[in-house]
């Protein structure tokens, strides 16, 4: 448990200050009006010179609506409004240090053109140097490793999950190691996400077992015709040197969505980055982009500090609590 008491008092994040509804219009103009602005922003975005600068990483996964996972603080579509989906994700990617995020393509597009309006009005390109990652996940259709390659990202993701006491889950698992054979082919980084599932009155919950989990990493490890590009992105559970030690593959402690108090999950991914060597940083979602009441960037910036940096639980939630409200003009501040 965090040792500094998590407070947030009268404060609550509203989207519509950071990100108004005139910005959230103006990206459909420029689609009807100007849609090749996409492709041409994409070529002018100023990619990193490696994928990390430190050896570490923290990844903002934003794909679940596209892959039903909307829910979130009991609402089901918590997810679905576009307006305060899209927002969340520019209010950390816009602002923050944050490494980047995981997107599908209409929501890369999305950001490409906020990026462009905020250049066009002299502002700075907030995509430039960010680990842009493109979703891959079946069994819907998202990013192809040529329009990963065409869109100049830096990355794809894909997820494979497997159901207790089955050699394979609906063929997905050999659709992955498909996928990454084409990446490698292209030099595209991948980013495998792999869960280890059971069903529970017919639906799949995640198995957070250091056990489970270790099983599942030597599987993903072995995924395609070379690991040389991979990273795994593993769900973080108590006894993670366990899983840690099955791979000698980069591993991303994935964050298990729950909103709330956030200092367990701020302990949790200290632990993780502790656990061993490969052990490089942390890829996060609902938790981050739905916190509560809770500003968005302030969560995603505490869990920058202990990846990067190292902080303790202490000290990141007492960044977290002198953050909130940060730069929150930054969009109005060059478009008005």
């Amino acid at each position: 448990m965090a040792m500094v008491e998590y407070t947030i008092g009268d404060y609550e994040f509203k989207t519509e200050v950071f990100f108004p509804e005139r910005v959230l219009n103006a990206i459909t103009d420029v689609r009807v009006n100007d849609p090749d602005v996409v492709l041409e922003e994409a070529g002018k975005r100023v990619r990193r010179k490696a994928l990390t600068r430190d050896g570490r990483l923290t990844i903002l996964v934003a794909d679940q609506a596209a892959r039903l996972v909307a829910e979130a603080e009991g609402e089901p579509a918590a997810m679905e409004d576009r307006w305060e989906f899209l927002g969340r994700v520019l209010r950390v990617i816009a602002v923050s240090d944050f490494d980047g995020l995981v997107g599908t393509p209409d929501l890369v597009e999305d950001l490409l053109i906020v990026n462009h309006l905020v250049r066009e009005k002299g502002g700075p390109g907030f995509l430039d140097e960010k680990a842009i990652l493109g979703s891959m996940d079946f069994p819907f259709a998202s990013f192809t490793a040529e329009a990963i390659e065409r869109m100049r990202l830096d990355g794809a993701k894909l997820t494979f999950r497997l159901e207790e006491g089955e050699i394979a889950s609906d063929g997905n698992i050999e659709r992955c190691a498909g996928a990454i054979v084409e990446l490698n082919r292209l030099g595209v980084s991948v980013f495998l996400e792999a869960l280890p599932v059971k069903r529970v009155n017919g639906k799949c919950h995640t198995v957070r077992d250091a056990e489970a989990l270790a099983k599942i990493v030597s599987i993903a490890s072995a995924l395609g015709d070379s690991s040389a590009r991979t990273w795994l992105m593993i769900p973080y559970c108590q006894g993670y040197e366990r899983v840690a030690r099955a791979t000698t593959l980069p591993i991303l402690m994935v964050g298990d969505g729950a909103p709330g108090d956030p200092g367990d999950m701020l302990e949790g991914f200290a632990q993780g980055m502790r656990s061993g060597a490969n052990v490089r940083g942390a890829s996060v979602g609902r938790e981050v982009l739905l916190p509560g009441r809770d500003d968005p960037l302030a969560v995603a910036m505490a869990i920058y500090k202990v990846v990067h940096e190292g902080f303790s639980v202490k000290q990141a939630l007492m960044y977290l609590m002198e953050s909130r409200g940060r730069d929150m003009d930054f969009l109005t501040r060059w478009m008005g």
